[in-house]
């Protein structure tokens, strides 16, 4: 344990789904600001050993990683709003603790001692804490404990960092509590017992916040912020409002400006320092006033659930700010999608296939890549996306009649998409598809390597191969090196190969893309992982440029 790490510990009440990781990261963005070096910590109550396993419709997006980690979506925020990359240790889950805690009992780690949830399963708690904050040699380490103050599978983790405040000392961890004032529109006053249960709840514990982050829907009023401060045992001035924003990214100017960094300077004696906050005003100004509109069309199997496409969403919007055009996001379900159903995709400026698993929606995703290709409409294709652009070259262009994956039929006559070697012999789920950040080789000339271009990695760059890049992956299938060839003399670029992997020589297709068309570029890995506002995904930045071009040629054009 570092003797000079400070901690910040993020808890919620009344209410789940409050925004205490939209707190978390804009906390950590204000002292990302500062200079400070910054991590942060998920902890997840359910017992799953991780994310990769739920359903999307119930938990959300499984974000990826750059060590392989399948994540909570609240890691890919963190990472988004600090800039930094997280590892598997920044997310922890009862399943990984208990899991750690029964394997030592079984190697005989506790010499015989009655293993018990005090002191074991919380001094497992607690060395996961102090160990990412020595990993990262960070100075501040910011711990959100999911779910609710109350929630009886949160109560091991309330109490590990209850007891964490005696082991650093009060002038080294601050507990911050994210709490709901809801208002009544009969009675047209907003209602703070709801706030006093809760922190009256986390008190029951042993934790006395020493400042409140309150939800509600407008600014709360100053009668109201005194009124919970008195009954709450919290100082007026550490009584925070973050009501509803126009965008998320406003949160932390918002935040800013009601004092709530200063809070941080003087319960953990930081320096006080001027911000730079630079890139998120303007960010934030580009997003209320863009110089430009775009519309895409998300055609993809979970559409009902946004919440599993969020780092795509921000991706996109990143690009937007790039460009300084307004990302307009419409879900298409790929379900509804008929062959020759032309009425859900001709207003779109731009068409993007996310990834997914399972035959559901399939044709209509295939169906949304030859709409693309044949109507010339910019294109993306995000893993999934990739592999039914391909099964629809095969098919319409290459002449390889019923081409599919099988994934979706074991017996087509042209698996041009098919399971890795390595996923034969695999029998298990959690955690065993490609995963993490892997190398791509971008072939010169390309669109991918003039979007790239930026990021390029140019070790012995040659006229063919114009540098590396690295992305994130999740997936169990790829394109069949057994039809590259075929594919490629019908008119399908390979713009980016993984070199030498699973012994193929030659690697795995991580890109294709189009010559003769505006933008049509997909890719195997999931670049939406690694977009941040400062350092937009190339491949979205583009796919948002020529969509901008799109429209704009559209517009112009005379009618005939």
């Amino acid at each position: 344990m570092d003797s000079h790490t400070k901690y910040v510990f993020i808890t919620g009440g009344v209410v789940s789904s409050l925004g205490k990781g939209i707190t978390t990261s804009s906390v950590g963005a204000l002292l990302r600001a500062r200079g400070y070096r910054v991590t942060a910590i998920k902890i997840d109550p359910y017992i799953n050993v991780d994310a990769g396993t739920m359903r999307p419709y119930e938990h959300g997006e499984v974000f990826v990683t750059d060590d392989g980690a399948e994540t909570d979506l609240d890691i890919g925020t963190y990472e988004r709003f600090l800039d930094v990359d997280l590892a598997r240790g920044n997310n922890v889950t009862t399943g990984q603790v208990y899991q750690a805690v029964i394997q030592k009992e079984r190697q005989g780690a506790y010499l015989s001692q009655t293993v018990q949830v005090i002191p074991h399963v919380t001094d497992e708690i607690k060395s996961r804490i102090y160990d990412v904050g020595e990993v990262s040699q960070a100075e501040i380490v910011l711990v959100e404990v999911g779910g609710t103050v109350g929630d009886i599978e949160s109560l091991p983790f309330l109490e590990a960092i209850r007891q964490m405040r005696f082991e650093v000392g009060r002038e080294r961890s601050l507990y911050l509590h994210v709490t709901l004032l809801p208002y009544l529109g009969t009675s047209e006053e907003y209602k703070t017992k709801p706030t006093q249960h809760s922190v009256a709840t986390l008190r029951g514990v042993g934790i006395q916040p020493d400042g409140l982050v309150v939800r509600s829907k407008s600014p709360v009023p100053e009668e109201a912020r005194r009124k919970i401060a008195l009954f709450t045992n919290v100082e007026s001035d550490a009584v925070f409002s973050a009501y509803d924003a126009d965008h998320v990214y406003a949160v932390p100017e918002m935040l800013e400006q009601q004092g709530l960094p200063r809070l941080l300077e003087r319960h953990l004696g930081l320096e006080r320092v001027t911000p730079e906050l630079r890139v998120w005003h303007e960010a934030v100004r580009v997003l209320r006033q863009p110089d430009e509109r775009v519309s895409i069309g998300v055609v993809g199997k979970y559409v009902a659930m946004p919440d599993a496409y969020l780092s795509l969403m921000e991706a996109l919007k990143h690009a937007g700010i790039a460009n300084r055009a307004q990302v307009d996001i419409d879900w298409v379900s790929a379900e509804g999608v008929a062959d020759g159903d032309l009425d859900q995709l001709v207003a779109f400026d731009g068409i993007l296939v996310p990834g997914g698993f399972g035959v559901r929606g399939i044709e209509g995703k295939v169906f949304a890549a030859r709409f693309a290709r044949e109507r010339r409409v910019p294109y993306l294709g995000i893993c999934l996306g990739m592999q039914v652009a391909v099964i629809e070259f095969a098919r319409t262009v290459a002449g390889l009649d019923a081409a599919n994956s099988t994934e979706f039929d074991p017996y087509t006559p042209h698996p041009v998409v098919d399971l890795m070697p390595e996923q034969l012999e695999v029998d298990g789920m959690g955690g065993t598809m490609r995963l993490g950040s892997w190398p791509m080789s971008v072939r010169a000339g390309t669109r991918l390597a003039e979007v790239y271009a930026p990021r390029f990695e140019a070790h012995g760059a040659t006229p063919d191969v114009a540098g590396t890049v690295r992305e994130r992956h999740r997936h169990r299938y790829e394109v069949n090196p057994a039809y590259v060839e075929a594919l490629q003399a019908a008119g399908l670029v390979v713009s980016g190969m993984t070199p030498g992997m699973s012994g193929r020589g030659a690697g795995l297709v991580e890109a294709i893309e189009l010559a003769d068309h505006p933008y049509f570029v997909a890719v195997q890995s999931h670049p939406e992982f690694t977009s941040r506002l400062m350092r937009p995904s190339p491949p979205f930045t583009g796919f948002i440029r020529a969509a901008v071009a799109f429209r704009r040629a559209r517009a112009t054009a005379v009618p005939t």
